[in-house]
């Protein structure tokens, strides 16, 4: 009769759990963290240590199998001689297939073996289970494990160390060398582990088929901090024009690349999106996971002139407090500069029902009053004879989210979030608003083919809910003139 395992019982009720919250499961599902918790304490009960007593030369106690004799060599220099294994490492070991050609679990072993943001076993393991969870191979992982009994018990030699595999148990030669081992040992113990011990195996497998028929939504480039912490910090995208100077302070800790300020007038505050305390991930794609000192601000020489894209790390987790596994570094980036603070918002924000976030930025609440043509007259000066033009035909307002970007402005509707319109910065020829009406602005643009009275140039009115944000609309597009200006 199999024994009653705690852990399956708690791993049932965590698949069960998430399944009840309907949907595909995303990195924001709270039941998402403690299953995987779950999942890798299962595949870590009953994992042997192995110890080495030279360097590449690894052992464990077993019974010597010619001799029939229990063998326990331990290292005389037990600080560089003990090795603690991990589930990756038999992971890293499955075969490929008897076709040779990629599988998706081998595809998913190979993009965890060689992701540049993890650099321990612990890492690898944990990105590798998150790929396994969106690719649906989990169970094919298993199933590989108990169909490849050199894993589960593999034969390791001491032939190495003199030249010649040794004799078996039976007479014959035992060529199965594996990284120079020295004696039979296992992955996992049969008596304390779940992976080893065949009647806690098959229901272990069963959950993991159910886990399969699940869908999975996740952010596989978030896993710089999948080393330290099953937590993810908030991860956002930001996107900026090229420029002169971005206007991000920053500071190299172990291997983190910090903003530790956001300088004022730039492009940076400007766009509203980074905060002092937050984490440089990646830049156009390259990794800063291990930065050395200087390494962000060189690949940022190299790509002058080029639109650039960040991938930040949230210094504020989702419940508005510090992301935990930073405090180690922020302790040390505060005794290296005691001045620096947590920026909990863009100094040029406002709070007001007039804002909203969506994807990590600023959007206003704003009401479309409407374009008119121009003609061929572009000028600030056409903006008094426009925006009375509009108001003067009583058209019904439509309620839009205006997105002031990096390199355009976006109109959406406000309550499907469908996109209206979208103008780069080169094609918006002015902006401003009228002495006598402070809360409304407005913007001439080159003309579209369905613009009234084939117009070369057109209008478009906005209200806003005050004059300040009226003023600091204008502002940030103005901004946008002058940060595209020498790229244009």
């Amino acid at each position: 009769m199999a024994r009653k395992e705690p852990l399956l019982s708690a791993f049932k009720g965590g698949v069960l759990r998430l399944r009840e919250d309907g949907g595909p499961c995303t990195d924001t599902s709270p039941h998402l963290a403690s299953l995987c918790q779950l999942l890798e304490c299962i595949l870590r009960k009953g994992l042997r240590r192995e110890w080495s007593f030279m360097p590449g030369r690894r052992v464990a106690a077993s019974r010597c199998p010619w001799q029939g004799a229990l063998v326990s060599l331990f290292p005389t220099e037990p600080a560089w001689g003990f090795r603690r294994r991990d589930y990756w490492h038999w992971l890293e070991q499955l075969p490929t297939g008897d076709s040779g050609r990629p599988t998706p679990l081998s595809i998913s072993i190979q993009k965890a073996g060689s992701c540049e943001k993890a650099r321990t076993a612990q890492g690898r393991g944990r990105y590798f289970l998150r790929l396994a969870l969106q690719g649906k191979v989990l169970a094919a992982a298993m199933q590989q494990l108990a169909q490849t009994p050199r894993l589960l018990e593999v034969q390791h030699t001491v032939g190495e160390l003199w030249g010649e595999p040794l004799p078996t148990g039976d007479g014959q030669r035992n060529g199965g060398v594996i990284n120079g081992g020295v004696s039979l040992f296992q992955f996992y113990d049969p008596v304390s582990s779940i992976l080893g011990n065949e009647d806690l195996l098959e229901p272990f497998l069963s959950l993991l088929l159910v886990v399969t028929e699940m869908d999975f939504s996740l952010d596989l480039q978030n896993c710089s901090f999948l080393d330290e912490s099953w937590l993810l910090p908030v991860c956002i995208t930001y996107e900026t024009v090229p420029c002169r100077v971005l206007g991000m302070v920053l500071r190299y800790v172990d291997g983190r690349v910090f903003v530790t300020e956001v300088l004022p007038e730039s492009q940076v505050e400007v766009d509203e999106v980074v905060l002092a305390g937050d984490v440089l991930d990646e830049i156009n794609g390259c990794s800063l996971r291990n930065a050395y000192s200087g390494q962000a601000g060189a690949m940022l020489q190299k790509l002058k002139g080029q639109p650039l894209s960040f991938r930040l790390l949230r210094w504020q987790w989702h419940d508005g407090g510090v992301y935990e596994p930073l405090l180690p570094y922020l302790k040390v980036l505060k005794e290296k500069e005691p001045r620096f603070q947590l920026q909990r918002s863009p100094r040029c924000r406002g709070e007001g029902e007039s804002q909203r976030l969506q994807g990590g930025r600023l959007l206003y609440n704003l009401r479309y009053l409407g374009r008119t043509g121009t003609g061929e007259y572009s000028g600030k000066e056409v903006l008094d004879r426009a925006i009375p033009a509009v108001l003067e035909r009583h058209s019904a307002a439509q309620e839009v989210l205006f997105d002031v970007k990096e390199a355009e402005v976006l109109v959406q509707e406000k309550t499907s979030s469908k996109l209206l319109c979208r103008y780069p910065y080169p094609t918006i020829s002015c902006v401003g608003r009228c002495m006598d009406s402070s809360n409304l602005f407005a913007f001439c643009v080159a003309a579209s083919p369905e613009s009234p009275d084939g117009s070369t140039f057109d209008c478009l009115v906005f209200a806003s809910s005050s004059e300040q944000e009226c003023e600091e609309i204008i502002r940030r597009i103005a901004a946008g003139f002058k940060h595209t200006e020498w790229f244009v």
